[in-house]
């Protein structure tokens, strides 16, 4: 298990030196998205101004204050409270945000499967995973909402966040075909036959 502290954007070399079990905290900025933005963007065909090349997104639809714009609020919102939502819904969309936009990190609860883990292994990418109920504890993480696009689809706009030591996430799947989801599956599926016996219930 090692550390990293990854400035974004982060190029493919910096990702593949991840490895499932290893911490990383993330400096500069971080993209917000969520179901229905995807669904716009992929199924409908609606673009972005922002450039995502090399950068994280964190699966999310935060709660957001109408504020005046100001420096410390230049999209004219606040943060209330951004939390992270379970990114399995969003399985179809990991390729797509790489191969057409470069996304390198997807940041979510509860994992991703086969079809995300084959995109983070082939293109160089991986999973970052929050433990759910934190949301109190990542909003500190931002420092400010910079700006917002596709905002007709508020909550579930694409955000641009200004992040500082936003972390420590768990690697869990990277470019190297491993996800701990898989071996906690695989280590569970293994031992389930003696648990059941030591129960006296049988398959």
């Amino acid at each position: 298990m090692a550390d990293h502290e990854i400035s974004m954007p982060v190029s493919e070399e910096a990702v593949r030196k991840l490895n499932a079990g290893d911490h990383v905290v993330l400096q500069d900025t971080l993209f917000g998205i969520r179901d229905a933005t995807q669904i716009h963007m992929f199924d409908q065909g609606r673009e972005t101004r922002f450039d995502l090349a090399g950068h994280a997104v964190i699966h999310t639809s935060p709660n957001v204050k109408k504020v005046p714009v100001s420096n410390e609020c230049p999209a004219g919102y606040g943060s209330v409270c951004v939390g992270t939502t379970t990114s399995a819904r969003m399985e179809r969309f990991t390729r797509p945000l790489m191969e057409r936009h470069g996304v390198r990190i997807i940041i979510g609860k509860g994992g991703l499967g086969a079809e995300s883990l084959a995109a983070f292994t082939e293109l160089g990418g991986g999973y970052l995973a929050i433990i759910g109920g934190t949301a109190a504890l990542e909003t500190t993480w931002i420092e400010r909402i910079a700006d917002v696009d596709l905002d007709d689809l508020n909550p579930e706009s694409l955000w641009r966040f200004d992040i500082r030591d936003f972390g420590p996430l768990l690697v869990a799947m990277d470019s190297h075909g491993v996800s701990l989801y898989d071996a906690v599956g695989e280590t569970a599926a293994s031992r389930r036959g003696a648990v059941l016996a030591a129960l006296g219930v049988g398959e």
